[in-house]
C-alpha cells in the first residue's frame, strides 16, 4: 500500500502533464482504502501552507476526471489530428512516436462542442446572462488554501445550456486599486454546460474573481471550421525578379502558401499550376503561384499578402460574444496568513525537466513569483554576469524578438550590428566583446506574415539547431504559435516534431546545452488569430517536449493573468518578468 500511495504523490506533482493517470492512480488509492493523506499538485515542500481538506480534493478531482477533457474522447468524435493514411502514419512513427503517445496528443487536443443541432443564434452562450459562483464561500481563508467557483453557461434565452466547450478564462485578483496580484485560474469543462474553476490563494489581502467568455462552445465552432477548411485565408506573396529584354529587369509578384494538399490549402493548384519549394534538410514545403515570365528560381522576396475574410452573417453572429466578462459574486475573499506565515517558498533549483504546475507563479506588485523553481530578479550587472561568454540563439515570432530588444536595454554593453537585414525577420545579431556575449534573433522561417523581406534570411528553426555544435555556452531559446494558427492542427504537429527532434539530437550530441522554449502568449481574439487556436498549438508544442530535456517557460498563464488589458505583445513588466525566469535557467545559483 505504501508504494502505490507513494507513485500517487510523485505522480501529482507532475499532474498538469499527466492528469490522466494521475487520477486513475488517485482513484486506484481510494479503492485501495489509503485514507489521510495529503494531493499537493500546485507545489511541494512548503511545510507553512495550509492544505485543503481532503474531501473538497476528492470532490473536485472525481469532476476532472468524470469530464470528458480528461479522458479518451468518444468513438464517435472527428478527432482534430488523424493519421488515416500510411503517409502521416509513417512520419509519426519516424520521429518515435507510439500509438499511445498518439492517443495522448489526441486527447489533449480534444475539445467538446454542441451535442445538438443549433438552428439560431439565440440558443449559443450569452455572457450576460451565463454566471459564476463561489462554492462554500467563507468569511476568511489562509494563505495557501484553494478557493472554488462554478461557472454556469446559459444561452440569450436565459436557458441553461446542457452541454459544454465554451472557451472561459478565470483569474483572482486583488481588490486594491490599482491591483497588486492576481492568479490564473485553472477552468475544468463538466460537460454539462457547467465549469469548475480552481483557485490557489498564495498572498495575503483581499481579492475578487474575475471570469471572461473568450469564445461560446458556438464561436468555437466557427473557429475550428474555418482552420479545418479555410486555412488559406490569410496568403503571402512570393516577389520573383529577373532579366528581360535589352538590359531591363523582369519583376512579378504571386500568390504563396504553406503546400498542404487539403484544408482548403489545395485551392492554389496542382501540377504545373505552381512552384513548389522543398527544403532538403527539413521536408518543410512551400509552394507559390507560377509566375507568367520568369522562373521558379527567381524567386528573391517574401511577405504577408493579406486576409481572405470567409465568415458568413451567421458566424459573425456566433463571434459576437467573444472576449466578455460574466457576472459573478463580487464579495471580496479576505486572506489571511498561516501561522504566521505570509508568503509560499519555492525553493526548488530550476533546472532542465520541471513542469509547470497550475498556476505556475502568481503575481504580486508586479512580479512574478514561480511556482516552478526559485527565481530571482535581474539587475544590469548580475544579466551580464550571467550571459557572459554566452551565445544565445533566439528563433521564433515577434514575441520572442521582444526579448531581444529587452535584453539590449538590460544590457546596455550588447551592441547591436546593422546586418542590413528587414527588422521584422532578422536576422538579428548583438555582441558584448568585453563579455564574450553574442545575442542572436531570427524569425523562425515560413509561414511568416511580415513586410518584404529575402527568401534566403528565412531559416527553418530545425535546421539552425542542427547546424549548431552546441556545449555549455550555448543558449537556444525558441517558440511556434501566432503565425500558425490558421494552419490545421497535424500540419503545426509535423514542425513540432521535427524541430523536437533536433533537440533531441543536439542534446545527444551536446547534452549541456541550454535549450528553453517560450509558450505561447494570450491576447488574439479573431478568426484570423483567436487564443482558442493558440492554446491547442500550446497543448501540442508542451506534448511533444514533455519527456526531453528542455526548460518550459510558461507564458501562457503570465499573459492571462496580468491585471494590465491582454496584448499579444504584453507591456514591459511582463516582458522583464519573463526575463527574470529566462535568465534563472541559464544561472540558477
Amino acid at each position: 500500500m505504501r508504494s502505490e500511495l507513494n507513485e500517487i504523490l510523485s505522480c501529482w506533482t507532475e499532474l498538469y502533464v499527466h492528469r490522466e493517470r494521475c487520477l486513475k492512480l488517485l482513484f486506484t488509492g481510494l479503492c485501495l482504502g489509503i485514507t489521510g493523506f495529503l494531493v499537493v499538485w500546485t507545489y511541494v515542500g512548503s511545510k507553512d501552507v495550509k492544505k485543503p481538506p481532503t474531501s473538497i480534493l476528492f470532490q473536485h478531482f472525481a469532476k476532472l476526471y468524470n469530464s470528458r477533457n480528461f479522458s479518451t474522447p468518444p468513438a464517435d468524435v472527428l478527432l482534430e489530428i488523424t493519421s488515416e493514411d500510411s503517409e502521416s502514419s509513417s512520419f509519426y512513427s519516424e520521429f518515435g512516436i507510439s500509438s499511445e503517445s498518439y492517443s495522448s496528443l489526441q486527447q489533449e487536443v480534444y475539445w467538446a462542442g454542441p451535442d445538438r443541432s443549433i438552428t439560431d443564434v439565440s440558443m449559443s452562450t450569452s455572457a450576460a446572462h451565463s454566471t459564476f459562483i463561489i462554492q462554500n464561500l467563507k468569511d476568511s481563508y489562509q494563505i495557501g488554501d484553494e478557493l472554488f467557483v462554478t461557472i454556469h453557461a446559459r444561452d440569450f434565452n436565459n436557458e441553461s445550456k446542457r452541454y459544454g466547450g465554451d472557451f472561459f478564462q478565470a483569474k483572482l485578483f486583488s481588490s486594491e486599486n490599482p491591483p497588486k496580484a492576481s492568479v490564473f485560474g485553472e477552468v475544468v469543462d463538466l460537460l454539462n454546460g457547467s465549469y469548475s474553476v480552481r483557485f490557489l490563494l498564495p498572498w495575503v489581502g483581499q481579492a475578487q474573481v474575475a471570469v471572461r467568455l473568450i469564445h461560446s462552445s458556438e464561436g468555437v465552432q466557427v473557429l475550428k471550421h474555418h482552420r479545418d477548411t479555410d486555412s488559406d485565408r490569410i496568403y503571402f506573396n512570393g516577389y520573383f525578379e529577373g532579366p528581360g529584354p535589352n538590359g531591363t529587369r523582369l519583376r512579378e509578384t504571386v500568390k504563396c502558401n504553406v503546400k498542404w494538399d487539403r484544408n482548403g490549402l489545395e485551392r492554389m493548384g496542382t501540377g504545373d499550376c505552381c512552384c513548389d519549394y522543398k527544403d532538403s534538410d527539413s521536408g518543410e514545403e512551400w509552394r507559390c503561384e507560377r509566375p507568367k515570365s520568369l522562373p521558379c528560381s527567381a524567386r528573391v522576396y517574401h511577405s504577408m499578402g493579406g486576409y481572405k475574410k470567409r465568415v458568413t452573417a451567421k458566424e459573425a453572429m456566433f463571434m459576437r460574444e467573444t472576449n466578455k466578462y460574466i457576472n459573478g459574486q463580487r464579495t471580496p475573499i479576505k486572506i489571511l496568513p498561516s501561522n504566521g506565515t505570509v508568503g509560499i517558498d519555492v525553493t526548488q533549483k530550476c533546472r532542465p525537466g520541471v513542469h509547470s504546475p497550475v498556476p505556475a507563479g502568481f503575481y504580486l506588485n508586479n512580479v512574478w513569483e514561480s511556482f516552478v523553481c526559485s527565481t530571482r530578479p535581474f539587475t544590469t550587472e548580475t544579466a551580464t554576469q550571467c550571459l557572459k561568454d554566452k551565445h544565445i540563439f533566439m528563433m521564433g515570432d515577434s514575441t520572442l524578438r521582444q526579448w531581444f530588444d529587452f535584453l539590449l536595454k538590460a544590457v546596455p554593453t550588447l551592441k547591436r550590428m546593422n546586418l542590413h537585414v528587414q527588422y521584422q525577420a532578422g536576422p538579428l545579431i548583438a555582441v558584448d566583446v568585453e563579455n564574450n556575449i553574442d545575442l542572436h534573433w531570427r524569425a523562425h522561417g515560413l509561414p511568416l506574415r511580415c513586410r518584404i523581406t529575402e527568401v534566403s534570411n528565412l531559416h527553418y528553426i530545425s535546421n539552425e539547431i542542427d547546424y549548431m555544435t552546441g556545449g555549455p555556452h550555448t543558449v537556444i531559446v525558441f517558440n511556434l504559435g501566432p503565425h500558425f494558427t490558421t494552419y490545421p492542427l497535424e500540419y503545426f504537429t509535423h514542425r513540432v516534431l521535427r524541430v523536437r527532434k533536433a533537440v533531441l539530437d543536439m542534446l545527444q550530441r551536446a547534452p549541456d546545452t541550454t535549450v528553453i522554449i517560450k509558450t505561447v502568449n494570450t491576447g488574439y481574439k479573431d478568426v484570423f488569430g483567436s487564443d482558442w487556436y493558440s492554446l491547442q498549438l500550446d497543448r501540442i508544442l508542451r506534448w511533444a517536449f514533455q519527456d526531453v530535456n528542455v526548460y518550459i517557460l510558461d507564458v501562457w498563464q503570465m499573459t492571462a493573468c496580468h491585471y494590465n488589458k491582454e496584448n499579444i505583445h504584453p507591456g514591459p513588466v511582463i516582458i522583464k518578468n519573463e526575463m527574470d525566469i529566462f535568465l534563472s535557467f541559464i544561472c540558477p545559483e
